[in-house]
């Protein structure tokens, strides 16, 4: 098994054990990588990831909420909605990391560890997160308004950053 593979299966479960039994995530994050026999590379990534997740909670489950049609955080399966928690916190924050990538990894996690229906579900609305939030930054970015026909530095550059993220995905095939 790959190593960030892995690690995401390792955030996964303690992300599951924040939401379920509602202690310190430091604490659990430690209890769980002390029994754990992984290489430091596997649990660096693993608490980067749920660190970050948790940190950023609220922004997250604002966005699923908004792209889960008629479907309420709180009723949705516990491993699902973590499952989109961790997809969801590397397709909004986790620039380095392919969206294509973040996706991929998530419907597997799901199919591993969810029901039947869990990989459709979470692939569905990473879809709608990706399509809405990560690629309508190029949207938004190529409308905004051009003075005297040239774009600001700034535009130019995150333009071209995401150019070359694409192109190199794109190159490389599955990253990360």
């Amino acid at each position: 098994m790959r190593k960030r593979t892995r690690a995401r299966e390792y955030a996964l479960q303690i992300l599951y054990q924040i939401d379920i039994r509602k202690e310190p995530s430091e604490k659990l994050i430690s209890e769980f990588m002390e029994a754990e026999d992984a290489e430091p590379e596997v649990k660096d990534f693993a608490e980067a990831l749920i660190r970050g997740a948790v940190m950023n909670i609220k922004k997250i489950d604002e966005a699923i909420s908004k792209y889960a049609s008629n479907w309420k955080l709180n009723r949705m399966a516990v491993i699902d909605r973590n499952v989109l928690r961790l997809a969801a916190y590397e397709l909004l924050f986790c620039e380095d990391i392919p969206p294509k990538v973040s996706i991929n990894e998530a419907v597997d996690l799901a199919k591993k560890f969810g029901d039947m229906e869990s990989g459709k579900f979470v692939n569905g609305i990473l879809d709608r997160i990706k399509r809405e939030a990560v690629d309508g930054i190029l949207d938004r970015i190529n409308k905004e308004k051009v003075v005297n026909g040239v774009r600001s530095k700034k535009d130019k550059e995150a333009i071209n950053s995401i150019r070359d993220k694409k192109d190199k995905e794109a190159i490389n095939g599955k990253a990360s």
